[in-house]
């Protein structure tokens, strides 16, 4: 099985020359082992980097539009070798934390950083001097550290589903996302974790529609049971550690001036219907990154990957076409100067940060306020979800046969 072992190719002299971020040579674990698996054959090279709790063959869609298979180059004959043509050759892996990788126990072996790092070594490991970075969610935030860390190994980048991280990461504050925090924490089984990861992953219209005879939220179902089951749930030290990796990053001022110092384009999809990253946050990196980026605005939810296969591959064909052209920033972006009041707000809160001084008390306060809503939220849930189980457990306990009190929990 393809594995890279994280640490043994980790030496970057260009991440080493970047004054923005951790030298890339720094000491992280030895012992992590990443999974992976290529696609596909041919000169252009695009690394896949997935999200929370998400293995990498929820890529498929993207990988089977590249390069026409989602079979691993592991299982097809050496023979079809097309190095030297003008395919796509695709790698995508599971990150630290899930899947077939290494799992640490501590949350400190988890941030987007040390993710990033592990990125690296694997690009190394392939040997590819180059590559297209696409990420998303979670793995979007670790796509913006590897270009942050080594912008001139980078062809071009894509964010898709993507947040500043932090605070940012807390969902949308209505009814729907009240019910799925509930679900969330609520979820044992399988069955119980497909049911609200369709809720998590789609629009309501998306799952809604009918499929033939049966709605396709029945016929995902089945199918995200079936995964689930097959591959296992997500170990807790994983899940807690991917988490702790969202919430402590940040996309700094000095990460945006590394990748637009490195001379590739930048392309933010985002579903407008995602409750857990919210487009708002999208839109403002994008506006931080230009004119190096372009927005791209689908109707869907936070896989919209997988509910918009056709129009995210198109966005990112387009992407490696610019690439490949040499597309100026100017003509790549479609966002306009009239948007750039809230960057320049942004920036100046940001930099104010950064840099100690009297920072802009509107931006501050509004943030912290929200920031104390959404803890507020959370906390709200937990105690709800405690009392629930506080009262099962002083409820008198029934004596007796009765053919009416039979358990039914499957799990």
């Amino acid at each position: 099985m393809p594995y890279c072992e994280v640490g043994v190719h980790q030496s970057s002299p260009s991440a080493a020359a970047s004054s923005a971020v951790v030298p890339v040579d720094s000491p992280i674990n030895n012992e992590i082992k990443l999974f992976y698996q290529t696609y596909g054959r041919g000169t252009t090279k695009v690394l896949l980097i997935i999200g929370l709790a998400a293995t990498h063959e929820a890529w498929g869609p993207q990988i089977d539009a590249f390069t026409g298979t989602t079979i691993p180059n592991d299982d097809v004959s050496s023979g079809d070798d097309n190095e030297c043509g003008e395919g796509i050759e695709v790698c995508a892996f599971d990150n630290r934390g899930v899947g077939r990788s290494s799992v640490p126990v501590q949350k400190s072996e988890y941030s987007t950083t040390i993710m990033a790092k592990d990125a690296i070594a694997l690009l190394d490991h392939l040997g590819w001097k180059k590559a297209h970075v696409f990420g998303h969610s979670m793995g979007a935030m670790i796509a913006c550290k590897v270009a942050a860390l080594v912008p001139d190994r980078v062809l071009s980048l894509a964010l898709l589903n993507a947040t500043g991280g932090g605070f940012q990461c807390f969902p949308k504050l209505d009814r729907r996302t009240f019910s799925v925090a509930f679900r969330f924490l609520k979820a044992k089984t399988p069955e119980q974790r497909a049911a609200v990861d369709l809720d998590t992953h789609y629009s309501q219209e998306y799952l809604d529609e009918y499929v033939g005879t049966e709605k396709r939220r029945a016929i995902l179902y089945q199918q995200y049971v079936k995964c689930i089951s097959s591959s296992g749930m997500q170990s807790s030290s994983g899940f807690d550690g991917q988490m702790h990796a969202c919430w402590t990053h940040s996309v700094t001022q000095p990460d945006i001036d590394a990748m637009k110092s490195g001379g590739f384009l930048v392309s933010v999809i985002h579903g407008r219907h995602d409750i857990i990253a919210q487009i708002d946050h999208a839109k403002r990196l994008a506006e931080r990154l230009h004119p190096i980026a372009r927005m791209v605005d689908l109707h869907g939810g936070h896989l919209v990957s997988h509910e918009r296969p056709e129009e995210v591959n198109q966005a990112l064909f387009d992407l490696i076409k610019a690439a490949g052209e040499n597309k100026s920033p100017h003509d790549w972006t479609n966002l306009s100067t009239n948007q750039s009041w809230l960057k320049e707000n942004r920036m100046l809160f940001l930099r104010t940060i950064q840099g100690g001084s009297r920072v802009s008390f509107k931006f501050s306060l509004i943030e912290k306020l929200y920031l104390c809503l959404l803890y507020l939220f959370g906390i709200l849930v937990l105690a709800f979800e405690n009392g629930r189980k506080l009262l099962r457990s002083l409820k008198p306990v029934r004596v007796g046969c009765s053919p009416s009190y039979v358990n039914v929990d499957s799990s």
